[in-house]
């Protein structure tokens, strides 16, 4: 009998007087001691279906078919049976741990309440425990860290808690929910590596839920892949990678970013340099607000980008990356030299500063939080001739449906809010609004992390025509450095702060010239392997 064993299960969603079915007769086993791993693009219904195991959905949903764990029927189950099994029996790690970790209790007091509720462990007893699972979750200096808080904690850090936190109570099955996806590709290799060897230990089944196939192929058992709520394909790990029988499960294998960015012509002049470049953020005590240090973020950073070329920026957080990109655009206090198409960057008046935003744009990570829902996509893409005037003096409403049009977006749905469209449709729109001013330079800052694969081809491609199209410098930040292959003709590498390796995209993925270098090609080597 198997630890987990799910049978037919459907799941829909009331939703203006209607059921939307989310999950459609899916069926699948996890043993113990095996790893399966539900795949899938978002929407397909993987985060559902792992919700399900353990009734976690709300009210709205109407679930049918069996889930049994151990033996047990989840689905209809008594509160005081899921009590018992939930956190304890069958533990979840969520994608992004500063929305699943409480902001203002201690790393102590969160990893203490699991062991008071479910094994009733108090005191000091508690306290050594919570020690022990921080150091085996690989915390340093676990015993100096109890009383910090989440924000005080790197993401790999805070990952690393939500981990500990469902092995507090030894689980018989860990649930991982895209745990790395927000993760430096050094810091995915780690915490990939510890939830395989803590599964070896411990003999626990995962359940391991990603859009991300190279993850999968190095850490999976089984694999289960999802579609519209479907599984359309399952089987042994290598038997899958090595013969995929769906078209869809090829279409997923072979969504990569790859190739490489048209060459720039060598007598292309300089858009983009810095000579210098320093950001240090002072650290202030006591009443006085004295400076005692400060806190070192970009050291004597000198590049150079030329119109047309993309400056590939790799790092892990806080390495200074974005912190770098904000300085150069003016967004941030900075001491050293910046020259923008030609002009001191730092002779700018606020009003010189202002005419040329137009000419220096960015797109962020998450299209979501940085698209207002209370905007129509139109409002949203038009947004910057308001500020900006419109050269053109055509209607706006035509200079938007033409940007959307170059952006692959339908002219008709720009009365749209964003809730309306899908996450790579999200990301369009945050292109369309940067490049509606017909911008020189764009800052990218991890433009593709939060999409699927196969989103993220296209965004890669899509960002590849408008350079060649406008001549567009991009600043090109992210942690994915097979995007940043296929993005970059030049890569800048940053370790806390400074820039230690540069070079010509090609030769440095080729031959790194540092151990940190090497270290980071060596982590996404492993991931996509």
């Amino acid at each position: 009998m198997s630890l987990l064993d799910v049978q037919d299960l459907t799941v829909s969603f009331r939703q203006d007087g209607q059921l939307i079915p989310a999950v459609k007769g899916v069926s699948f086993t996890v043993d113990k001691g095996e790893t399966v791993a539900l795949v899938g693009e978002s929407g397909s219904g993987k985060s559902v279906t792992a919700l399900s195991t353990v009734s976690l959905l709300g009210a709205s949903a109407q679930v049918a078919g069996s889930v049994t764990y151990d033996g047990q029927q989840m689905i209809g189950a008594k509160e005081k049976l899921l009590r018992k099994v939930r956190g304890n029996d069958i533990s979840f790690i969520f994608q992004e741990p500063m929305t699943s970790l409480n902001p203002l209790h201690t790393l102590e007091k969160q990893i203490r309440e699991s062991l008071e509720l479910h094994q009733g462990i108090t005191g000091e007893e508690a306290r050594g425990r919570i020690i022990e699972l921080m150091e085996r979750v690989g915390i340093r200096d676990a015993e100096s860290r109890l009383d910090a808080y989440p924000h005080q904690l790197s993401g790999g850090q805070r990952q690393r808690i939500m981990i500990a936190m469902a092995l507090a109570n030894k689980p018989d099955i860990l649930i991982a929910d895209e745990p790395t996806t927000a993760l430096d590709v050094t810091i995915q290799a780690q915490i990939l590596d510890l939830l395989a060897e803590l599964k070896r230990e411990e003999g626990m089944g995962l359940l391991f839920i990603t859009h991300d196939l190279g993850i999968v192929q190095r850490i999976a058992d089984r694999v289960c892949v999802m579609k519209d709520g479907e599984i359309v394909e399952t089987g042994p790990t290598a038997e899958i990678f090595a013969n995929p029988q769906h078209d869809y499960t090829r279409k997923l294998l072979s969504a990569r970013a790859v190739g490489e960015p048209d060459p720039v012509p060598e007598n292309t002049e300089t858009l983009v340099e810095t000579d210098a470049l320093r950001v240090w953020f002072p650290i202030q005590r006591g009443f006085f607000k004295k400076t005692v240090g400060h806190v070192k973020a970009v050291n004597e950073a000198s590049i150079s980008v030329r119109a047309g070329e993309t400056l590939g920026i790799v790092g892990e957080s806080g390495s200074g990356k974005t912190t770098l990109a904000l300085a150069i655009m003016r967004l941030i206090e900075s001491e050293g030299g910046i020259r923008f198409d030609g002009e001191d960057v730092n002779g700018w008046n606020t009003r010189q500063l202002r005419r040329r935003r137009a000419d220096m744009q960015i797109v962020f990570q998450d299209p979501f939080g940085s698209l207002s829902p209370r905007m129509t996509c139109e409002q949203i893409i038009a947004e910057g001739l308001g500020v900006h005037g419109n050269p053109d003096g055509r209607p706006v409403r035509d200079l938007v449906a033409e940007v959307m049009r170059e952006v692959e977006l339908n002219p008709e749905t720009m009365d749209r809010y964003p809730h309306e469209f899908s996450g790579g449709q999200r990301q369009r729109i945050a292109i369309a609004r940067a490049m509606i001013l017909r911008p020189k330079l764009v800052v990218l800052d991890e433009p593709t992390s939060a999409l699927d694969m196969t989103v993220q081809v296209q965004i890669v491609d899509l960002l590849r025509r408008l350079q060649v199209k406008y001549g567009l410098a991009y600043l090109f930040i992210s942690h994915d450095l097979n995007v940043v292959r296929a993005m970059s003709h030049r890569v800048l590498v940053m370790k806390q702060g400074d820039v230690i390796e540069t070079g010509e995209a090609q030769a440095l993925f080729d031959a790194p010239q540092t151990e940190y270098a090497r270290t980071l090609l060596h982590a996404a080597l492993d991931l996509t392997a």
